[in-house]
């Protein structure tokens, strides 16, 4: 089975050097295959156009680009994330969609404890104190003017529990820190302290985020659970920009109410030269790579495939709207 006609809207969100991966993989799977390197709000529709699936990673896919393309009858994205598209208008036009899962799992949580790591142990400063020819002016054998410290018995508060969530735990766990979980539905055999959001903003010497981005996790890292935090406490954002409150952050960073902040994630990507945390004290800002590893990217097309092919079959995968299937009943498939 093959589709009409499958458009991909951003690709350059998957290849900065064009050799990298590939999409000639989805020409065996539809008629036509059309490639956009990226896609402006207004070109959403006319790339569209009649096909039938539309694949993008962040393009916003609202119910009125789906009024204006009424041919899509699949939307696969290029990530985890899936808040930008309207997954109710998509379940109303019976139109699947369906993510990416857990393809970034490995590389999201080196990412986690490449901060940590950088924080307890100040690698980097004491790399660039020894450039500078510091260590050569030291009293003793050792020079060491910054605090480091271990990671055994502080505490790693988590808000969320996926599979990224699941794995920072279990990793943080193997360093002898405790583990303590907030996240929205009671997990079956935890074994790490589940308590409230709350409990995990107080207790917490590391706050690391894995939660999806709701209205119920929008603006979550805000003024008010800041001040419940430990002035010795740092923050740790891989989810996505929109949990946190980013002038709340920076009030908090600056006037030393927090320790540190690691982010990899802000509410305007690109980042707005203008965000207050660009400038904060003890922010350090990576430009959304925790996803990037070739290995990672390999992965992420690979289930982008597999999720095409088994909706093509009549079995879709990783469906993030199965209400779908309420208004779906008598779809059929291209070309049946």
């Amino acid at each position: 089975m093959r589709a009409n006609r499958i458009v991909i809207l951003d690709w350059d969100t998957m290849a900065y050097n064009k050799d990298e991966v590939s999409a000639k993989r989805f020409a065996q799977l539809a008629a036509n295959v059309d490639i956009y390197p990226a896609t402006k709000p207004e070109e959403t529709v006319s790339h569209i156009g009649d096909a039938d699936v539309v694949i993008c990673n962040k393009v916003l896919i609202t119910r009125e680009v789906m009024e204006a393309c009424p041919n899509i009858r699949y939307i696969g994205i290029l990530a985890t994330g899936f808040n930008n598209v309207d997954l109710e208008a998509a379940a109303e036009r019976g139109i699947p969609v369906c993510n990416a899962g857990s393809y970034s799992t490995d590389a999201v949580t080196q990412l986690v404890f490449a901060y940590i790591f950088d924080y307890f142990q100040r690698v980097a400063l004491y790399s660039m104190d020894v450039r500078l020819g510091l260590w050569e002016k030291a009293p003793t054998f050792s020079y060491f003017p910054y605090p480091t410290g271990e990671l055994r018995g502080k505490t790693l508060g988590i808000i969320g529990y996926g599979h990224i969530g699941k794995n920072v735990a279990k990793i943080a766990d193997a360093f002898g820190m405790r583990v303590m979980i907030a996240t929205r539905t009671e997990p079956e055999n935890c074994p790490y302290t589940v308590t409230t959001a709350e409990e995990v903003f107080r207790s917490a010497d590391v706050l690391t985020l894995h939660c999806p981005l709701t209205e119920q996790t929008k603006g979550l890292i805000c003024k008010q659970s800041l001040a419940l935090m430990k002035e010795t406490a740092i923050l740790i954002n891989t989810s996505r920009g929109g949990t946190v409150v980013e002038q709340d952050l920076a009030d908090a960073l600056n006037n030393d109410m927090l320790a540190g902040a690691y982010l990899d994630v802000l509410e305007k990507e690109p980042m707005s030269p203008d965000t207050p945390l660009k400038n904060a004290k003890n922010c350090v800002i990576t430009p959304h790579i925790g996803w990037t590893p070739l290995d990672t990217r390999r992965r992420l097309l690979d289930i982008t495939e597999d999720n095409l092919r088994g909706w093509l079959g009549g079995n879709p995968q990783h469906v993030v709207n199965p209400q779908y299937a309420v208004h779906n009943e008598t779809e059929k498939r291209p070309n049946e």
